[in-house]
């Protein structure tokens, strides 16, 4: 069951106790706005979650979006709270046992507060957090993750943003379709497919744009689109291309496609639903936060991959401390394919440094803990 407890390793200082949790809330802009096929965002509002024990603090991000299945601001902020009067007190281990037990009512809360505990006990051992989540025995973990460039909506994205990417070193740019006319996304996207250069493809995202038949022929256009590599689709994915997502309608059109369809928002509905014995597509979507956590995450990974099931890890356009925890979590999740989580870029303000991809990976500190120190919020002076 998604939420269930795992291990994740003995308390690291056997006696430790949470000594405070804080609730700090932020507001942070975004520097153009995220559009997809369910809407605008401009901003990103959420709280940054700090737990604290014997002078150490370890740190998490809640920042939910309804749209990509979270809970409603409203729900977080008062699970945050909650969790903020009844953990302090506990053992750090107790502390997560009783929150993976809440995780489905609240989901994006419960991952903040479970990446600040995860973060504080990694802190205490003197370990990484995605070997500390991995365990000691599993083999050895990357230093860095590849990510994919994120362009925006299809009629915005332009050759020279195309070159960008490509010069920043990305060999995985996704664009957002399902934003306008489907035959004039076509036609853009054909332009678009142009410019790449062998090795470089596009991860199409239609938030679940379409109906089956628009589906199905926008599945047979980018299969026919031009590359300069004739032995080389120039599509890496497209996401979410059907509504409603009907297992039944998504198998077809994975039989059609040249390329791995993925599930993201939907995943939930085939992980809880009946028709859970079948993957209907390629590849599966992760957003920790939408999932409750770390341990749900890793859970679920580790069924998909039992199922011969592609696995990317994506965030919610998140500050400086979701993006390091997060990318911590892609690296003990072991994914090869590119994960989403190039999104800094986006935000005109962060909460703290935030992993900044150089040739199209994303580095990982080998000090103690997620990576991230604040220095906003007055985190510096407090």
């Amino acid at each position: 069951m998604i939420g269930a407890p795992i291990d994740l390793g003995p308390d690291p200082r056997g006696r430790a106790r949470l000594e405070a949790v804080s609730v700090l809330p932020y507001c942070l802009p975004l520097r153009h706005p995220w559009q997809s096929a369910r809407g605008l965002t401009s901003e990103r509002r959420g709280w940054l979650v700090r737990a604290e024990s014997d002078g150490v603090r370890g740190y998490g991000d809640c920042a939910p979006l309804t749209q990509a299945g979270t809970e409603s601001a409203s729900d977080a902020e008062r699970t945050l709270k909650q969790w903020q009067e009844r953990l302090p007190g506990l053992g750090l281990d107790a502390a997560l046992s009783l929150l993976a037990a809440q995780v489905q009512k609240s989901p994006a809360a419960c991952y903040a507060v479970e990446c600040a505990l995860l973060d504080l006990q990694s802190r205490l051992a003197g370990v990484s957090l995605r070997r500390w989540i991995a365990g000691p025995d599993t083999d050895p973990l990357p230093d860095c993750i590849e990510v994919n460039a994120m362009l925006g909506p299809s009629p915005q994205v332009s050759g020279q943003a195309i070159g960008r990417a490509i010069d920043a070193g990305f060999r995985v740019l996704k664009v957002k379709v399902g934003c306008s006319d489907p035959e004039a996304e076509i036609a853009h996207l054909a332009g678009l497919a142009r410019a790449l250069p062998s090795g470089v493809r596009l991860r199409l995202d239609a938030n679940g744009a379409w109906d089956w038949g628009t589906a199905e022929r926008v599945i047979a256009a980018l299969n026919a689109l031009p590359m300069e590599s004739p032995v080389e689709c120039p599509v890496e994915s497209l996401e979410e291309p059907l509504s409603p997502p009907d297992p039944a309608g998504l198998a077809r059109l994975q039989a059609l496609a040249s390329f791995p369809l993925a599930l993201d928002e939907s995943l939930p509905h085939w992980i809880q639903g009946p028709e859970s014995g079948a993957f209907p597509v390629r590849r599966a979507v992760i957003k920790p936060a939408v999932f409750g956590g770390v341990a749900a995450t890793l859970r679920l990974a580790e069924r998909l991959r039992v199922l011969g099931i592609e696995v990317v890890l994506t965030g919610l356009i998140d500050s400086a401390a979701g993006l390091w925890a997060t990318a911590q979590v892609a690296a003990a999740v072991a994914s090869p394919i590119p994960h989403g989580l190039a999104t800094s870029d986006w935000l005109a303000q962060d909460l703290g440094v935030p992993p900044i991809p150089r040739a199209g990976r994303i580095e990982l500190p080998g000090s103690p803990g997620a990576g991230f120190n604040p220095d906003r919020l007055g985190e510096n002076g407090d």
